[in-house]
């Protein structure tokens, strides 16, 4: 085995495809030969060398998602063997090969490859989100704010299978707001009709949203808010809408809404190997009857993922991009 590989590295001019020395697993992890990768809107700017220190970043692959074969093992690792089929979550996919934590790793079962590599961090953030953040309840009214997003896509397919009554879904593209129903759409909405919160409280009832999965954030806040259930629950997954705006603290009294913050960046791996053991329990049975499923925008070179990182900035895509080194 080469002592060097090709990989997608940060760079202060964004992400370039360089040989870098492979990477050598440390006691409690696998060394994964990549066979796909998955693409993520947080690989943007990590590409810059943004999210840890930037110095450090630079020159180091990227990529937070990947699927392949473990082709070496640290000497604690317990569950796991050369020749199994895995799919990861952690850093440096964008590889021939990258290392993963035992515990942030999964055996595919059969499992389709490509399928695998967008899987990980979806299923992860969307069950933590929905499950034990949102604590949804069979029958529950659920909003999806960003929805035509991956993890706005799994949100929906798990709210789903829990038994969710209403599952409203907002989407700025008309195109992708057509594409919604399939994955568990029931009130597809358009963000820019200032009525939206009004038409998901008439379909529940009056009563709103019990459980708001938010990719969007920013000044769209006011509007969920107003969209919730008393006593609902929202969860600030995402910002793409901004992360800063004006606050209706009133109508967040007034509603006794539970605002929850989430992000990976600063959960211990004893987080994520529990949120990860939270949602095998819960959800693998359906993952493996593929009753959650991602679909897949595009499958590209790891020489093209320059351009593939484009794509995704002007939000061309629907679903996953696929890295196959």
């Amino acid at each position: 085995m080469s002592a060097t590989m090709r990989a997608g590295v940060a760079t202060e001019a964004g992400l370039a495809i360089r040989e870098v020395s492979r990477p050598v697993p440390g006691d409690e992890q696998v060394l994964v030969k990549v066979a796909a990768a998955g693409m993520n809107r947080a690989d943007l700017n990590a590409a810059r060398g943004a999210g840890v220190a930037t110095r450090e970043a630079l020159g180091k692959p990227i990529g937070i998602e990947w699927a392949g074969e473990i082709v070496e093992c640290g000497k604690a690792v317990k569950n796991l063997r050369v020749g199994v089929r895995v799919m990861c979550s952690g850093s440096g996919g964008y590889a021939d090969y990258a290392v993963a934590d035992e515990g942030r790793t999964i055996r595919l079962d059969g499992l389709d490859i490509e399928q695998a590599a967008v899987l990980p961090l979806a299923l992860m953030t969307a069950h933590d989100a929905v499950v034990t953040q949102g604590r949804l309840a069979e029958g529950d009214a659920v909003l999806v704010h960003g929805a035509s997003s991956a993890v706005g896509l799994m949100a929906m397919q798990i709210a789903r299978l829990r038994g969710a009554s209403v599952i409203a879904a907002t989407s700025g593209d008309s195109a992708k707001r057509d594409k919604l129903k399939p994955f568990g759409a029931t009130l597809p909405l358009d963000p820019a009709d200032p009525a939206w919160p009004d038409l998901l409280l008439a379909a529940t009832g009056d009563k709103g949203a019990n459980v708001v999965v938010d990719m969007v954030s920013g000044p769209s806040i006011n509007s969920v808010m107003k969209a919730s259930a008393v006593l609902g629950r929202i969860v600030n997954v995402g910002r793409l809408g901004g992360t800063k705006t004006e606050f209706d603290f009133d109508l967040h009294a007034a509603k006794r809404l539970a605002y929850v913050g989430v992000t990976f960046r600063t959960r211990s791996l004893a987080e994520i190997r529990a949120i990860l053991e939270r949602m095998k329990a819960d959800l693998w049975e359906a993952v493996s009857a593929g009753k959650l499923a991602l679909p897949i925008d595009r499958s590209v070179p790891l020489a093209e993922a320059v351009d593939a990182h484009e794509h995704m900035r002007a939000n061309r895509h629907f679903g996953k991009i696929v890295l196959r080194p």
